[in-house]
């Protein structure tokens, strides 16, 4: 029996993916989270340090993966998308082929700024379509501390398809939400939590009307497929569980009320070959 574990961009070896995922408000309430502090009246990070920050991150990764060095990747990457590159970098030095998916365009047609005067403190940045008409990217920046750097903690691939909500402009910067934020139609954490369900149980789940059809789970379905014929022809099994990391969990408000949510989401795959027969990965991606 082997384990196997896949990522959002559906990276084989990965130990996390990246779920994202905003929910609208309902009808007319609006979600009123208790301030902690007074609120500041201007974002509390620049478009022109954004900027640096990017090209400082477009050239660690450009070195990473020329050397095929995840050491490069230390204090510029953290949190998924640290796990999720030093796959991909392992990947690359063993088969010596690019993977498309690990490409990062340097312009951005999005800033959202942090409108906030604590920490950790949260930058989303919507880049523009790869040089090979690749989707956009949404790349989730973190800052821990006062005292530590920006790094890129999360990337999101944007399907065909994705509609993001409307944030507040970068000259007034937008509020971070909580797990608990109430007035949606699910809080942050039961959305987090029903999209799980929907990762591990597909039409079967009890929230499967509640959370609309995407391209990721098209295609991790049509993977799951792919395997079960091939296990089910030799006696074997598979099975997959999908873990919400709800403290890992990215919460930005939107400018008509709702909550935009990117958290980490655990897979663990699970799968049995047969009798006298080895599982290969799923995938070379």
């Amino acid at each position: 029996m082997r384990k196997k574990s896949i990522a959002k961009s559906l990276m084989v070896s990965a130990t996390c993916i990246v779920c994202l995922m905003s929910v609208s408000a309902c009808g007319d309430l609006v979600p009123q989270p208790k301030e902690v502090a007074q609120s500041p009246s201007a974002p509390s990070f620049t478009l022109a340090q954004a900027q640096r920050v990017e090209s400082r991150l477009d050239a660690v990764i450009t070195t990473s993966d020329a050397q095929r060095d995840p050491a490069q990747l230390a204090g510029y990457v953290d949190g998924p998308e640290y796990q999720i590159r030093v796959s991909q970098l392992q990947v690359l030095k063993a088969t010596n082929q690019v993977n498309q998916k690990m490409e990062i365009p340097t312009g951005n047609r999005q800033v959202v700024l942090p409108l906030t005067t604590g920490w950790p403190r949260t930058v989303l940045v919507v880049t523009q379509a790869t040089q090979d008409q690749q989707s956009e990217r949404l790349l989730i920046f973190s800052q821990a501390s006062a005292h530590s750097n920006y790094m890129l903690w999360g990337l999101v691939r944007l399907f065909s398809g994705v509609t993001l909500p409307k944030f507040p402009v970068s000259s007034i910067g937008a509020k971070a939400g909580t797990l608990e934020d109430t007035g949606l139609v699910a809080t942050p954490r039961q959305a987090l939590m029903m999209y799980a369900n929907v990762l591990q149980n597909g039409s079967s789940s009890p929230y499967a009307d509640k959370v609309a059809s995407d391209q990721f789970r098209t295609q991790l379905q049509s993977l799951t497929d792919a395997v079960q014929q091939a296990v089910s022809a030799n006696q074997g099994s598979q099975s997959q569980v999908f873990t919400p990391d709800y403290q890992s969990a990215k919460i930005i408000r939107a400018a008509d009320g709702g909550d935009f949510v990117v958290a980490r989401i655990d897979s663990v795959w699970t799968r049995y070959a047969g009798p006298g027969r080895q599982s290969e990965p799923a995938s070379t991606a």
